[in-house]
């Protein structure tokens, strides 16, 4: 992995803690995900604009289903994410979904995209999952019944993680879908999608943009520009090896949550963390 690509995924999962933690902090379901659907609608409009000027887009039926497909994806994790949040705690829904993504992803890659994993790279994966597993509370969340909803969420996203990402992966990849158009026209169709939603609770509407007014300007900003980075990664760089990587996210979310939700830390986190670090040098020496 090349030092470019590195550092475009570090800085995206910088931003994608920072969201979660907004999403976790406002507390809200789909009308806040609608509220910052509109703010990334308004916000990167200028932007493919001004791009459409220099770059040619080129849409056939091919580009336009998996464009309507990676909404849908995208659509139904981000409403199910901020159900998750209101039933479980950031530090155990955001490892177990940012963990078994990425495990399903380098796994499907291999049948997908024919892409391979030496010894290292299998190392790094399963040292990750592994960091994941602990940062999420290990057999002690298990044994807890009030702690299986959460986790069930958490695994539930996960999968859907892999399957957007499989499915925007192949777009930039192989149909060669622009990310910047792929990642706006999915914004575009999951507010269009969501309207109609949002229309018949207009009131909670107005309440959680008077609430959270905040937040959903961060998450409007800050949601689409991390994944656009990581699509632009996924042109030049193997997926199975851009998902893992990108969970150095769950650091960033795990310190956020000690000093800003005051969750603990603790010698089992510093462990997972030092796990995790091994298996993201692992699964970029990999390649």
């Amino acid at each position: 992995m090349s030092l470019l690509a590195f550092s475009l995924i570090f800085l995206s999962a910088c931003m994608h803690a920072t969201w979660n933690y907004l999403a976790k902090k406002s507390d809200s379901g789909s009308t806040f995900v609608w509220l910052y659907l509109t703010v990334s609608t308004i916000v990167y409009a200028p932007v493919i604009i001004i791009f459409s000027f220099f770059q040619h887009f080129n849409i056939g039926w091919t580009e336009v289903l998996f464009i309507i497909g990676s909404a849908i994806l995208h659509l139904v994790y981000s409403v199910t994410l901020q159900k998750g949040y209101k039933v479980g705690d950031l530090s155990v829904i955001y490892p177990i979904a940012r963990g078994t993504g990425p495990l399903l992803v380098a796994i499907f890659a291999i049948f997908l995209f024919d892409e391979q994993l030496n010894w290292i790279g299998v190392v790094g994966v399963a040292l990750i999952v592994i960091s994941v597993f602990i940062l999420s509370g290990g057999f002690q969340v298990i044994k807890k019944a009030n702690s299986l909803l959460p986790i069930g969420y958490g695994l539930l996203i996960g999968i859907m993680i892999a399957g957007y990402t499989l499915l925007d992966k192949g777009a930039v990849s192989i149909v060669f879908v622009s990310p910047l158009l792929l990642n706006y026209a999915s914004i575009l169709g999951q507010f269009l999608l969501l309207s109609p939603v949002a229309k018949k609770q207009w009131s909670q509407v107005k309440s959680d943009w008077q609430q959270h007014r905040k937040e959903a300007i961060g998450v409007g900003i800050l949601n689409p520009l991390a994944y656009i980075l990581i699509l632009t990664t996924m042109m030049f760089t193997p997926v199975s090896h851009v998902a893992p990587v990108r969970e150095v996210s769950i650091l960033i979310g795990a310190i956020m949550g000690t000093y800003l939700l005051r969750e603990g830390f603790g010698i089992r986190r510093v462990i997972a963390s030092g796990t995790m670090v091994l298996g993201i040098i692992a699964l970029t020496l990999s390649g």
